[in-house]
């Protein structure tokens, strides 16, 4: 329930705070007042789109708030625990700024949130029903909606139904794109299959390349290594020219001065330590010459090897350690796809049993839909018949069944009346008037009230265009959906401002130079004039002061 609206700079509305109780609360006041206004503003707040047009002239932005009494069970707890939104002593309140920068700040409870948020919590809250949404029955894609709303187990039905037949989509999806492809897939495949080969055959390792490369480069130096390694060991070690024997007589003859002073044991240490070196260097240099050998044949299978290994990294990868991840890579892809290659039929079979799934759950869904419908009917008549509309004869008219399966199943309807007796059935959006879709939904209405769950529901000028024994009937099923739900109602009818349990007087004002609006609640007295002015327009009369006192008790009686 809606215990208390503030609204501050919006449209003609410098500051406005409004406390609303249960039942029906009727809102009337002359043409331009601003009577729509609030209802714009109570849209907003509950996540409908916006516009800086609202922001009132000379101010920043406009703030709209809403506190809001949760029954228990109520659908918002659901979502206040999704959302992670505490709700203490079943208060919520509601707020939202709109800046003339086009930004929106919305919160719950305190809780920023953004406008969807805001608007899937709206929703369970508050219910506006104005003229135009009338226009609901004109579009017959949306009168299964109301079908299935009419019977709470179609919506579990349903929910379940969309599970399987999104389930169905997938794999339909999976296989129509896989035949779709069936030449692109084929080519991949056998693409795959040749790379795996080529990379497998050439049996890779990770620092082979090096190894072949300096392999090589010994082969293609042969002849400057060989000379080199020659000269230097004949130097070592030649019988023309001996440097080692050379340098160990140094040593011996050092050695026997260098134990007679410290420059002379460092000057042998340093000739002893170069001797050893050279004796390592020489026996590694003669075991080069002694590994040393020119093969034609190994250069040119090292030159093949380098070239085989050049190709595959111009392909795969630049390195080895690159064209063995990659191989890996498509190892995995072309043995999923080999394995879904091979599991063509079972995929196949997997869409057929999902949208067997899927149909026979339609079908029961559509067998509920017809025995839900015909209780609609039934349900739709006696409101009608409270509406002065006793002789039209409604109907749910269930369409040719589509055999493509739809998010919804395959149920198509529409609704269909005969509006006066000898006169054919049709389409209510081609036949209804006016005045009788009016009625129409209201007839939804009340039987909606209990299953929708809002805690509010606003009527805004539902009622137009009806007089007499019709708009009595009108206030008198408005007062009816009030015994379930709160009810804020905005009405040029004074049988409907009758029926209210409180009555909100809204004008206009024009304080230094700014248009106002202002609301009054209005005591007995009070009610009975503006029932009054309601009646007769701008001169009110006894009799007309009569005439609505009258009709207030009538209401109150009732």
């Amino acid at each position: 329930m809606l215990q208390e609206l503030m609204i501050r700079d919006f449209a003609i509305i410098d500051h406005l705070t409004v406390d609303f109780s249960a039942n029906m609360t009727v809102l009337t006041g002359e043409t331009g007042a601003g009577k729509s206004i609030i209802i714009d503003a109570l849209g907003l707040l509950v996540g409908a789109r916006g516009s800086v047009d609202f922001i009132r002239k000379g101010a920043s932005k406009s703030i709209l708030q809403g506190q809001f009494i949760l029954p228990p069970h109520a659908k918002t707890y659901d979502l206040l625990h999704e959302f992670g939104i505490d709700c203490e002593d079943d208060t919520l309140i509601l707020q939202r700024d709109l800046y003339r920068s086009g930004k929106n700040i919305c919160r719950i409870n305190g809780v920023l949130v953004n406008l969807g948020t805001l608007r899937q919590v709206g929703q369970t809250l508050i219910d506006i029903h104005g003229q135009n949404e009338n226009q609901e029955l004109m579009h017959p894609e949306r009168h299964l909606n109301l079908v299935d709303g009419y019977e709470p187990m179609i919506a579990q039905k349903l929910a379940d139904y969309q599970i399987l037949y999104r389930e169905y989509c997938e794999l339909r999806t999976a296989l129509e794109k896989r035949e779709k492809n069936a030449h692109e897939w084929a080519q991949r495949l056998d693409m795959l299959q040749f790379q795996v080969n080529e990379i497998s055959d050439a049996e890779l390792k990770v620092g082979e390349e090096e190894e072949l490369r300096e392999q090589k480069t010994r082969l293609d130096n042969y002849q400057t290594i060989h000379q080199a390694l020659e000269f230097s060991y004949q130097a070592l070690n030649g019988e023309n020219l001996d440097v080692m024997s050379i340098l160990g007589n140094v040593m011996d003859e050092l050695e026997k001065i260098s134990e007679l002073n410290s420059d002379l044991g460092a000057i042998y240490a340093k000739v002893s330590d170069a001797y050893y070196n050279l004796q390592d260097a020489s026996h590694e240099v003669s075991g080069q010459l002694s590994d040393l050998e020119w093969d034609e044949g190994l250069l040119n299978s090292i030159e093949e090897r380098l070239e085989t290994i050049h190709q595959l990294k111009r392909k795969y990868g630049d390195s080895i350690e690159n064209i063995l991840d990659y191989y890996e890579k498509i190892k995995a892809e072309l043995e999923v796809m080999q394995q879904s290659d091979e599991n063509l039929d079972e995929q196949i079979a997997k869409v057929k049993e999902a949208e067997q799934k899927a149909r026979d759950l339609a079908e029961t869904l559509s067998t509920l839909r017809h025995q839900t419908a015909k209780r609609l009917e039934n349900a739709i008549h006696e409101q009608l018949s409270a509406l002065y509309m006793d002789k039209a004869v409604f109907e749910v008219r269930f369409l040719p069944a589509s055999e493509q399966l739809t998010e919804t199943g395959f149920d198509r309807v529409e609704f269909y009346i005969q509006t006066n007796p000898g006169e054919e059935m049709g389409a209510l959006a081609r036949i209804a008037s006016g005045g009788e879709l009016s009625r129409i939904m209201l007839a939804l209405k009340t039987i909606f009230a209990k299953n929708k769950g809002v805690t509010s529901i606003i009527f805004d000028e539902v009622d137009t265009g009806v007089s007499g024994r019709v708009a009595q009937a009108i206030a008198e099923k408005i007062s009816q959906i009030a015994d379930n739900s709160q009810v804020l109602c905005i009405t040029h009818l004074p049988q409907v401002a009758a029926v209210a349990e409180h009555h909100y007087f809204i004008a206009k004002h024009v304080t230094a130079g700014r248009t106002e609006t202002t609301l009054t609640i209005l005591d007995t007295k009070e009610r009975v004039e503006e029932l009054a002015r309601m009646l007769s327009g701008a001169e009110i009369t006894t009799l007309t002061l009569e005439h609505a006192e009258e009709l207030l008790k009538m209401a109150n009686k009732k």
